[in-house]
């Protein structure tokens, strides 16, 4: 029997493919249990729909994440801070400092979880600053650091 997987089956396949199993296991355990439902003409054409939508959807999302990217490597995004002596920071300045800065700086809203720093930032002055913003889609930004 051909079906069409809804949820990823171990040993059968991934969401949204078209796989042929043994009538008794697809009857059985996919269809009630709600890993599948029948390949009929109607649920192939609705599945293929959805694919199109999905992609669609992913070509949107990169092409804002460009636009996103082009914004913040064009901009330096600065902050002021305590000092104390020798130029270091009391603390350190953190992904939600950077996040809540890039808001208030470019209107743009960053979640903290996608700003990857590679060590803390202790000291004033510029720092390189990823920022993941899609899959395979990051901006390097500037960052700097001023006293307050």
């Amino acid at each position: 029997m051909q079906i069409i997987l809804k949820k990823d089956v171990k040993g059968a396949g991934k969401a949204g493919d078209v796989v042929k199993v043994s009538d008794g296991y697809a009857r059985n355990r996919l269809i009630p249990g709600g890993f599948a439902v029948e390949a009929t003409p109607s649920n192939l054409a609705r599945v293929k729909r959805e694919k199109a939508n999905h992609e669609a959807q992913i070509a949107l999302d990169k092409a804002e994440a460009n636009q996103v990217k082009k914004v913040l490597e064009d901009k330096t995004i600065r902050l002021k801070t305590r000092v104390g002596e020798g130029g270091k920071l009391f603390g350190s300045v953190t992904s939600m400092d950077i996040a809540d800065a890039i808001k208030e700086q470019t209107r743009l809203d960053i979640d903290k979880k996608k700003i990857v720093l590679k060590k803390p930032i202790k000291e004033i002055g510029e720092h390189e600053v990823e920022v993941k913003l899609y899959t395979e889609i990051s901006a390097d930004i500037k960052v700097a650091v001023t006293e307050e």
